[in-house]
């Protein structure tokens, strides 16, 4: 299976359906690397790499378990969040939120298939945006 890794904009790297991994926002501009693209390397712990389209729902679910995706941090260059933002999340968050029955839809194109190491292809097609 590929490891969804490599450098620049996508590169080589390949999303959960076998392709070559898309953009998913650049308005916020998205990614572990902050280059629009769902990235990944062996310092990203948190695994960025499910491309979701944020909802209300989910946004006070992220908040509620200690992650405020919803307030500017712009000393990490993060603008804070609103329903209808795509944005690359840990592929754990993503589970955990699937199984507490909340989790955003998915952008399978730009889904990293290094998600696939915390997340069923099955759960991510079910929730496919």
């Amino acid at each position: 299976m590929p490891d969804g890794t490599s450098f620049g904009g996508g590169g080589g790297a390949r999303n959960v359906l076998g392709g070559p991994l898309a953009d998913c926002s650049h308005d916020p501009l998205t990614g572990w690397h902050r280059d629009g693209c769902c990235r990944t390397d062996a310092q990203d712990h948190g695994s960025h790499t499910v491309c979701a389209v944020m909802t209300a729902e989910f946004l006070a679910f992220s908040r509620g378990v200690g992650n405020d995706l919803s307030t500017p941090r712009p000393e990490y260059r993060f603008p804070g969040l609103r329903p209808g933002d795509r944005w690359c999340l840990c592929a754990m968050r993503w589970e955990q939120a699937r199984q507490a029955g909340c989790a955003p839809r998915v952008v399978l194109a730009a889904t990293n298939a290094a998600a696939l190491r915390h997340c069923a292809l099955e759960h991510l097609q079910a929730h496919a945006a």
